[in-house]
């Protein structure tokens, strides 16, 4: 499942930037490589041309004649390093170090739970609960023979 979903995480991000991140919730990122594109598009792209085309072929044909080798090369790079970057946090590199957590953690992921969830809320690992029947059995008050 992990692989699925990193294949997932890594495709959307090549289709846009930030949107691989979004699946795995992780907002921040998700919002930087979206504005990051965005700004690379408004700054590369003639956008002047695209908007004036008639229909997409000759927005495409305006796009590739007339963006220069460093606008192609920064875009390719945005998407590549999303795409890379949103496969490698699904697959759970670098793990997380955060030591501040109060709570019980998932075995899989190692985010913080909810201890009333039966599953983890991040990667929906099924979780196993210690049972209840192994608390201290107290004998009642004057049943005691010495």
């Amino acid at each position: 499942m992990t692989w699925l979903r990193a294949l997932a995480a890594g495709g959307l991000s090549i289709l846009f930037p930030g949107a691989g991140h979004a699946v795995l919730r992780d907002w921040a990122r998700a919002l930087v490589f979206a504005g990051l594109y965005l700004s690379a598009i408004v700054i590369f792209l003639p956008t002047d041309q695209l908007l004036a085309a008639e229909s997409i072929t000759e927005g495409m044909e305006a796009a590739t004649q007339e963006t220069d080798t460093i606008g192609q090369f920064a875009l390719s790079f945005i998407v590549l390093f999303a795409a890379i970057d949103a496969t490698f946090r699904a697959l759970g590199f670098p793990p997380d170090t955060t030591d501040a957590t109060e709570g019980p953690t998932c075995p899989q992921c190692g985010k913080e739970l909810d201890e009333d969830l039966e599953f983890c809320h991040w990667c929906t690992t099924r979780l196993e609960h210690p049972d209840d029947e192994t608390e201290d059995e107290e004998e009642p008050v004057g049943t005691r023979s010495d």
